[in-house]
């Protein structure tokens, strides 16, 4: 079955950077577009990056933009979400997700991971 597996969240101080994972399996990976989501308590879950299925240029809600990018790798079935100058307010849960076009919509994505913790401090 197919499997969206992150890994890499944790605890991290204002300011700081970090990379997500999130390992694909059960699937033909480049033929879906990938998508990093995140979640904070008590609110929607919300898009964050999306990446195309040849890595091209990613594309961003307009609140991450110059602080997240996300990267794939193909040939491992691997796809990336790079955060920097982190703050308190992109505390969540982050979760990958697998769909069929770009979109920044959850209901274009068919698959997704457990999605790991992710805490600024302050």
């Amino acid at each position: 079955q197919v499997q969206l597996v992150e890994s890499g969240g944790g605890l991290v101080q204002t300011g700081g950077s970090l990379r997500l994972s999130c390992a694909a399996s059960g699937l033909t990976f480049s033929s879906y577009v990938m998508g990093w989501f995140r979640q904070a308590p008590g609110k929607e879950r919300e898009f964050v990056v999306g990446i195309t299925r040849s890595g091209g240029t990613p594309f961003y809600a307009d609140s991450v933009k110059g602080r997240v990018t996300s990267s794939r790798d193909n040939a491992k079935n691997m796809v990336y979400l790079q955060m920097v100058a982190m703050n308190p307010a992109v505390t969540a849960v982050y979760y990958c997700a697998a769909g069929d076009w770009p979109s920044t919509s959850t209901r274009n994505y068919n698959y997704w991971g457990q999605g790991p913790q992710l805490t600024v401090s302050s």
